[in-house]
């Protein structure tokens, strides 16, 4: 995708790091995201929509209206001038199905070049559907199955394998026009969507993978959801439902009236009136495609062009691990050390599997993240970054595995309310394991004084006696009471005995 330049290469380093802003013209709303483009993870510096509504009426006239142009002009003319400020180093701007089946979308397009100096791309189906992918792919690396991105005047379905967009449809059906179709009545908008989805040719593409649901209605969906039945972390991304809730959701949403599902918090009042085509376009989609579940992801199209613009050896990395990296280097109270600790404490927990290795390795990236926090409070403020942190590429699970670790890293108690909060995201093993690698990582600590050198002179392992704690003649002397009781904890916890080897005989 083509851009346009905002500021000479010379004064980008002058004036901070590089701006990216996307432009993302829909049939809903007109949207202006502004990222960071030095980060793997997509920092958001700015973000907002408007909602022109330019595919209302196209369906049946084959133009967009007068009065939507001009909404969608006078958003583009604030957001040119807002990228001008921001002194943005490209500006993105796609326009999708509104603007391409419309026979005035390119005057519209020809317009806003000349009141607002912004070239507008109008991709097809099949580029917005990758994008759509590639935006997946960016929040959630090992995704395999099947996309469905719900737009405003457009569904595009992308089979994503082993990395890579496969087959790619869009289909003529979006929350605009199922909302015009319910208008008609129930059986209109049902008749449309069997209609369309026979059509596409799709049927059990999908068997016993993952559906990963992309749009805001979608999303607006899932939070619902999460309100429903009081989830306790209320984060859309990498969220789940199974089928049974699917069903149920289609069921129900479409009997709630608008205005009872006004005043739930969640959910955008912008999206009440298109939830209930959202729940029956889900339903009908997860069925045809005979998929295992729905996962929501909160990356889509826009990180997608965001993603792709990225150098090959930035996109490659963890975003998780990137995005911690990021924020554990802002609080370190010394040279940050992660992978010392990690390599530190792989010998206790070398049962670790490849998923707990990585979420163990975020633990020790986000050391320090509390430091700054009054005493009394670092435990809760520990738990509240590993929890709710900006992450992707970590399900709910994970998060509270997150959260467990460094709550007991910075002391908190297991007995603690907020920590008990986390029992109903992950299996107890699994948070039980994550105490672990906090007190592990509480004693090393204590012992090295938060430094990294004394990591070198020592090593926490297992025998058949319990835990050890092997410390060098020269680290000898670090050994105190403080280090005992940390030691005593570890040990306690995980029902061993403990001993410390100085190496004096």
């Amino acid at each position: 995708m083509t851009g346009n330049d905002r500021a000479a290469p010379g004064a980008l380093e002058a004036a901070g790091p590089p701006i990216r802003a996307v432009v993302d013209i829909g049939s809903n709303s007109i949207r202006l995201v502004a990222f960071r483009g030095d980060r793997r993870t997509p920092m958001t510096l700015f973000n907002e929509k408007v909602m022109a509504g330019l595919g209302a009426g196209v369906g049946t006239t084959g133009k967009l209206q007068e009065e939507r142009m001009e909404i969608g002009e006078d958003a583009l003319r604030r957001f040119a001038l807002l990228c001008k400020d921001m002194n943005t180093q490209k500006v993105e701007a796609f326009a999708t199905a509104a603007v391409r089946n419309a026979a005035n979308g390119p005057d519209f397009v020809r317009r806003v070049r000349e009141i607002c100096g912004i070239d507008i791309e109008i991709i097809d189906g099949r580029e917005e559907g990758r994008f759509s992918a590639l935006g997946v792919l960016a929040g959630i690396p090992d995704a395999d199955g099947v996309i469905g991105d719900l737009g405003g005047g457009s569904l595009e379905l992308v089979r994503l394998k082993k990395g890579k967009p496969q087959d790619i449809v869009s289909l003529p059906i979006g929350a605009l026009k199922l909302a015009e179709a319910r208008a008609s009545g129930g059986d209109t908008m049902r008749k449309l969507i069997k209609k369309t989805l026979a059509d596409a040719g799709w049927e059990g593409r999908g068997k016993n993978l993952p559906f990963y649901m992309v749009g805001g209605s979608w999303r607006a969906l899932a939070q619902l959801q999460m309100h429903l039945i009081d989830f306790p972390l209320p984060i859309a991304h990498q969220y789940e439902l199974d089928r049974a809730e699917i069903d149920r959701l289609a069921r129900s949403v479409p009997k709630l009236s608008e205005k009872r599902l006004a005043v739930i918090r969640q959910v955008s009042s912008q999206r009440v009136p298109h939830l209930a085509g959202a729940a029956l376009l889900l339903r009908a989609v997860v069925k045809h495609l005979k998929s295992s579940h729905a996962v929501v992801s909160a990356y889509g199209i826009r990180e997608g062009v965001f993603f792709e613009g990225l150098p090959s050896d930035l996109a490659a990395k963890d975003p998780l691990l990137t995005a911690v990296r990021a924020e554990g280097r802002k609080h370190a109270r010394f040279p940050h050390h992660a992978g010392a600790l990690h390599r530190w404490t792989d010998q206790l927990f070398a049962d670790d599997t490849e998923e707990q290795k990585r979420l163990r390795r975020a633990v020790c990236e986000l050391v320090d993240v509390a430091a700054s926090a009054h005493p009394d409070f670092r435990a809760e403020r520990a738990l509240e970054v590993g929890l709710r942190g900006n992450w992707v590429a970590v399900d709910h699970a994970g998060r509270a595995q997150l959260g467990a670790a460094l709550f007991a890293l910075n002391g908190g108690q297991v007995t603690d309310t907020a920590r008990t909060a986390l029992a109903p995201l992950a299996p107890f093993e699994d948070l039980d394991r994550a105490t672990g690698w906090g007190l592990a990582l509480r004693l090393a600590q204590r012992l090295t004084g938060g430094t990294v050198a004394p990591l070198g002179g020592s090593a926490l392992s297992l025998d058949q006696k319990g835990l050890v704690l092997k410390l060098t003649p020269a680290c000898a002397p670090l050994w105190s009471n403080a280090v005992e009781k940390r030691l005593a904890q570890l040990a306690l916890h995980m029902g061993l005995d403990w001993r410390v080897d100085t190496g004096s005989g």
